[in-house]
């Protein structure tokens, strides 16, 4: 071959392969770009966008475990467990040592019905470290889905290593509070408490008083709870479930209405109300209560369907399957028209399609439904 054709040749190769480096360095750069204004809108409060967000930002970079990881966390918020697990495993298997990761995976795993594997995952991380109570810990957790009893052992085991492990105490009274050991779970919630006063814990010593039947100490642990987080707004709802339970209904009334005013997507609370205003003769403002609360749960409903059709094309889209990933998103978008990250995750199927003007569309529809979800620069 002449020497020129070969420097052609080489030349040729050369342009190319700095061609595709520079392709994937700007793909990292958008990854990055995406996963920090996800983590931003978290943030901000703005999960819908923010999850929109990682979506792009793992398919543009699906080897990078922090974002993986961060996925998975946004995946498990909405329910959708399986999707989870994949990005997390992803994570985990890109870096082993990633704890985090690690943890999060057994713990999806065990929420997903996947006990048995958690429970191995676990047991190998306590292996690398006996001592560690924190491997212990999700060990217990692991186990508290599949052998309570094995859980217990892990939990007492962490709090012989660390006395002070507020969590593990309060996971041990959880478990306790299943197996309807309630008096032995008021005692590791008073001892978890006496170390550290965490809404939690007296939220769950309110619980389980009400339970039992105890309607004045379960009314001083839940306002212990309020006291302790003034923004726990399932705190409120249960106090108002305790408080109608005694009649006293101003007391449920103003509990309920601090627990909507909150949360206003809690369907308990309205339905609860509803139920107050109708006894108290208030007809109109029950029958208006009892429809939110309706309105709510068919809303919670479609917005979950919508989102596990938006996290199954998401996966197809990842793959490269956009006609099967376009056909989920219009799945969803047909079942919740106000559900912004499929209209998002649909405008990025039509723009790799070629199809413009309805990407620009479908982003414009998200846009006006969520305004941080910006439209991605064109590649």
């Amino acid at each position: 071959m002449p020497v020129g054709r070969r420097l052609t040749i080489v030349v040729t190769v050369g342009l190319l392969m700095a061609a595709v480096i520079a392709v994937a360095g700007q793909g990292a750069t958008r990854a990055r770009e995406a996963y920090s204004r996800a983590i931003e809108l978290e943030t901000q409060g703005n999960n819908p966008a923010a999850l929109s967000l990682l979506w792009e930002a793992a398919g543009l970079a699906p080897r990078d475990a922090d974002i993986q990881n961060r996925l998975g966390e946004a995946l498990e918020r909405i329910g959708a467990l399986d999707a989870a697990v994949a990005a997390y495993r992803l994570a985990v298997s890109e870096r082993p040592a990633f704890r985090k990761a690690s943890n999060n995976l057994i713990l999806a795993l065990v929420k997903t019905g996947q006990a048995q594997e958690a429970v191995q995952r676990a047991r190998a991380l306590v292996a690398l470290a006996p001592d560690d109570p924190d491997r212990y810990f999700t060990l217990g957790l692991a186990q508290s889905e599949q052998d309570v009893t094995d859980a217990i052992e892990s939990f007492r085991r962490v709090l012989a290593l660390a006395p002070r492990h507020t969590l593990a105490r309060y996971n041990l009274a959880l478990v306790l509070k299943r197996t309807d050991r309630l008096q032995e779970a008021l005692d590791e919630l008073g001892s978890a408490l006496a170390i550290e006063p965490r809404p939690e814990a007296y939220y769950t010593r309110g619980v389980i008083y009400w339970h039992l039947g105890d309607l004045d100490r379960a009314t001083t642990a839940l306002g212990d709870a309020v006291a302790a987080e003034p923004r726990f707004a399932e705190a409120y709802e249960t106090l108002g479930s305790v408080l109608k339970a005694k009649r006293d209904w101003p007391g449920a009334a103003a509990a309920l209405r601090r627990a909507i005013a909150l949360r206003p997507d809690l369907p308990a609370a309205h339905y609860t109300l509803g139920q107050i205003l109708q006894m108290n003769g208030d007809e109109s403002a029950a029958r208006t209560e009892l429809a939110e609360a309706e309105r709510l749960r068919t809303h919670a409903r479609l917005e979950q369907e919508a989102t596990m059709w938006t996290a199954a094309g998401t996966q197809k889209l990842d793959s490269g399957d956009l006609a099967g990933a376009l056909e989920l998103f219009e799945r969803a978008t047909a079942l919740n028209d106000t559900y912004a990250p499929a209209h998002y995750q649909k405008g990025r199927t039509l723009q790799r399609l070629g199809q413009h003007e309805a990407s620009r569309r479908a982003f414009a529809r998200a846009a006006a439904l969520n305004p941080s979800l910006v439209a991605p620069r064109e590649p």
